[in-house]
């Protein structure tokens, strides 16, 4: 099995993908932290938050978790990320050219799609797997659950706006995982040293995604 389905596997497994967004670099890295205390294996820096080059390449050489970049919209981008050791590279949105630097490397490309029309873009530009954003916004798993009979056997992950209560109704509709952040990524909750907090409310999404079995 090759690198890149390896990870997309790994993915999965996990069921949940923390996206790390925040204003301090530091408050990034303290999320990080935290979460990975609760459980989680893998965390998306998104390309918005101060450093998040210089994060990843930290997080890389410190930790056993998968780390990818999120919020990459162009090659030039994304080629940084990877140099910095990203796992795998998410996109908010199509960018055509995105999985083919990606698979020079062997790791997975994630591109952005919010209707049908971009969905079947994104597969023709042959991403490894869907991130349906933002999904709340679009009927939420209902939406997901729609797509998956039209577009059967896309690896789909929903993202945005999800609550702790609905990763388990997500995945039974047909994610393979689904990515989560403001509500596991709270920087005043951060900023202000709630670690337990933080991690009770880990713990409950942790519970909420094992109860389901594919």
């Amino acid at each position: 099995m090759s690198e890149n389905k390896t990870i997309l596997n790994k993915l999965s497994g996990f069921r949940v993908i923390p996206v790390i967004r925040t204003k301090v670099a530091e408050n990034a890295v303290t999320a990080v932290q935290w979460l990975s205390e609760a459980g989680f294996r893998t965390f998306e820096i998104t390309l918005t938050t101060p450093d998040a080059i210089k994060i990843i390449a930290r997080l890389i050489s410190k930790t056993d978790a998968l780390i990818g970049a999120g919020t990459v919209t162009s090659v030039n981008q994304a080629k940084q990320c990877i140099e910095a050791g990203a796992q795998y590279i998410v996109s908010p949105c199509v960018v055509p050219d995105l999985p083919a630097i990606c698979h020079q490397y062997d790791i997975p490309c994630i591109l952005g799609a919010c209707t049908p029309t971009e969905l079947h873009l994104a597969m023709e530009a042959e991403a490894d797997a869907i991130k349906i954003f933002p999904v709340s916004l679009m009927g939420g798993s209902t939406y997901i659950k729609t797509l998956s009979s039209i577009f059967t056997g896309v690896p789909l992950i929903p993202t945005g706006g999800i609550k702790p209560n609905e990763v388990q109704e997500y995945l039974e509709s047909g994610a393979i995982c689904v990515g989560l952040g403001g509500v596991l990524v709270n920087e005043t909750l951060i900023q202000q040293g709630e670690r337990r907090k933080i991690l009770k409310i880990s713990l409950e999404i942790i519970q909420q995604a094992t109860k389901y079995s594919s």
